[in-house]
């Protein structure tokens, strides 16, 4: 008795492991693009970034690593051959430093962009692009 309660113990925690698993994966979606950011003008940014296609949508994650070392109104959005493209803004960059995700609004076609750009609005100029790999 003792023995098959054990198995059956063992046996739950098993499918609780794997079905949190699934769980994750299907959280996190599928990477459709990925790059690695080049600081622009002059600026330092670094880190990786994944765009990635889920249940509830697409999104753009800045990793844990990434880093930008200053500017006053950045900005997330796409370009496509070093060409910026200000209709696909994202967003104010929520934090100059580690892991953040911003929502990418539907009707913007990804198939036209090669690229993610951190962008100084107010000045106009790139401080960083990863280019999808």
């Amino acid at each position: 008795m003792v023995v098959i309660k054990r198995v059956l113990v063992c046996a739950a925690l098993i499918i609780g492991a794997l079905s949190l698993s699934v769980a994750m994966v299907a959280a996190q979606g599928t990477v459709i693009g990925s790059g690695t950011f080049d600081g622009k003008s002059g600026h330092e940014t670094s880190g990786g970034v994944d765009v990635v296609k889920g249940g509830d949508g697409r999104s753009v994650v800045l990793k844990e690593d990434f880093s930008l070392d200053s500017a006053p109104d950045p900005k997330v959005g796409f370009g496509k051959d070093g060409e910026y493209d200000p209709a696909s803004k994202l967003g104010h960059l929520q934090s100059k430093d580690g892991h953040q995700t911003y929502a990418v609004p539907s009707a913007l076609d990804l198939n036209k962009y090669n690229e993610v750009y951190i962008w100084c609005e107010r000045f106009n100029v790139p401080l960083g692009v990863a280019k999808f790999r």
